[in-house]
């Protein structure tokens, strides 16, 4: 048995006090983590959500190793919202009531991501878009509570329209998913080719709906117009299914295309040795990209994955860095606060440096404009440009009168 003496018991006793009264002395907030509420259709598009999520993972572990934000860690609690707006929104709903989360993040298909926003806005919950790509987010339905990561659907557009423009072709078939983001990409593409070649002409228009193409029918139908040229908003499975049918048909033979996100390893690297050549497209070369804060990402990545990084771990990994930014500067996870907060924040990414507009929400990331060409049997983009996304919004006067007042 150890018998203390006096003065020792006295020293005991002093510290258990102090450690206590330092317990007690801590803002509450600074024991508790900061909640994120993430949502996305992690069934229905696993090739981009998957590296989506390692993204996330990965920036939370680095800010988590790092000490959190003000001395409070992240925790993620994630959900999947079946790609259904009203599923979406019942799970911002109970991450809201139940899980008590501070901030939501996530969704993939834009009807989802405007579903979600119009949620955030009646529960004055701050709402980070993390990839759907509908202008509307941020522009005829944006509000006080959404802010949007990715280049939306008009910037990626708007940044393909110089070469769509050059090539003085006259005769443009469209062919787009039917619902929010292919409609408004085709939208937005006849309105600016309009205004740098008047003499275009729109001679088809295919809009199969959203994962289930009929390419053999598509396909034909494009063919039968006899277009000079063909502006393509399909990705995922339709993409390949229409690839695999115009190569066949020989649809391509002869043709430009250009095609929004075809470039990106989730939807080029399935194509393999169908990869059409020549194409102009939006994407993401990652393993050319020398920048220095892109090889810090890449090297952090494949050490944490084993695995190589596709574009949807770039914006997994930018979305969780910004709302870590912003909670930081807000100096906690107070609405208004972190609102605030966002509004003209730069956020370090693997693409440098972007910053979401107060004027609209927006951020200034951009996007990679290149050609398709095959290598050692499979996809790659060649002779690419990064186009930094604040050259290609409209001007700030138009998107005040595009945008409600918050």
């Amino acid at each position: 048995m150890v018998t203390l003496t006096l003065s020792k018991r006295r020293a005991l006793i002093a510290a258990s006090l102090l450690c206590a009264a330092m317990t007690f002395a801590l803002p509450a907030h600074a024991q508790t983590p900061i909640r994120i509420g993430e949502m996305n259709s992690y069934k229905g598009f696993p090739a981009f959500l998957e590296p989506y999520r390692k993204g996330w993972q990965l920036a939370m572990e680095e800010v988590n190793a790092a000490g959190g934000v003000n001395g409070r860690k992240i925790e993620v609690i994630s959900r999947d919202d079946n790609g259904n707006p009203g599923d979406a929104v019942r799970v911002a709903e109970e991450l809201a009531s139940r899980e008590q989360v501070h901030l939501l993040m996530g969704t993939f298909a834009s009807h989802v991501g405007l579903a979600v926003s119009d949620f955030a806005k009646q529960r004055k919950l701050p709402f980070l878009a993390a990839e759907p790509l509908s202008d509307k987010i941020v522009w005829e339905n944006g509000n006080a509570y959404t802010f949007r990561l990715r280049a939306s659907t008009y910037m990626q557009t708007a940044m393909l329209i110089p070469e769509a423009a050059a090539l003085k072709k006259k005769r443009w078939a469209l062919v787009y998913p039917n619902y929010e983001y292919g409609q408004a990409a085709a939208t937005a593409f006849r309105k600016l080719l309009k205004a740098r070649q008047p003499d275009v002409e729109f001679v088809a228009e295919q809009a199969p709906p959203l994962g289930k193409i009929d390419a053999g029918a598509t396909v034909q139908a494009l063919a039968s117009a006899k277009p000079d040229a063909i502006f393509s908003v399909l990705f995922g499975a339709d993409l390949a299914k229409f690839v695999r049918e115009g190569n066949t048909r020989g649809l391509f033979r002869g043709r430009e295309v250009f095609n929004l996100l075809a470039g990106e390893p989730e939807y080029l690297d399935p194509l393999k040795d169908e990869t059409p050549e020549g194409w102009t497209v939006t994407g993401y070369p990652w393993n050319e990209i020398a920048s220095p804060e892109h090889k810090k990402f890449v090297e952090a990545y494949r050490k944490r994955w084993n695995d190589t990084p596709r574009l949807g771990s770039v914006v997994g990994y930018a979305a969780l860095h910004s709302v870590a930014a912003a909670v930081r500067k807000a100096g906690g996870t107070e609405p208004d606060k972190v609102l605030a907060a966002f509004r003209d924040l730069p956020v370090e990414t693997p693409f440098g440096k972007v910053t979401y507009r107060g004027l609209d929400h927006q951020s200034t990331m951009g996007a990679y404009v290149g050609k398709l060409a095959k290598r050692d049997g499979k996809g790659v983009m060649v002779d690419w440009v990064y186009r930094d996304g604040r050259s290609y919004l409209p001007a700030d006067d138009e998107v005040r009168k595009l945008r409600p007042a918050d």
